[in-house]
């Protein structure tokens, strides 16, 4: 099981964020996800959003860190890309 977060830099809401991804399949990601507690309505389209102050838990529990852009190409090569508006 690999999944992958970015560096939290993603302003909203008063807080920055992360984005938490699988390259394999969508219920490896929420899978992951469940296993850090992270609640399903913080999963967007592709993606789940995780608060800065997650991101060493994410991390701790596996997820692998890469660059933001590595997070688009991820999704794009694993077919799981769903851009807004689609």
């Amino acid at each position: 099981m690999t999944v992958y977060i970015d560096p939290p830099t993603w302003p909203g809401h008063g807080r920055l964020w992360s984005h938490l991804v699988s390259d394999l399949s969508y219920d490896e990601l929420h899978t992951f996800a469940a296993r850090l507690g992270v609640p399903r309505r913080a999963f967007e389209r592709d993606h789940y959003d995780l608060p800065s102050h997650r991101y060493a838990d994410a991390v701790a529990a596996g997820a692998v860190e890469v660059r933001s852009r590595e997070v688009v190409r991820l999704l794009r090569e694993a077919g799981l890309r769903r851009p807004k508006g689609r």
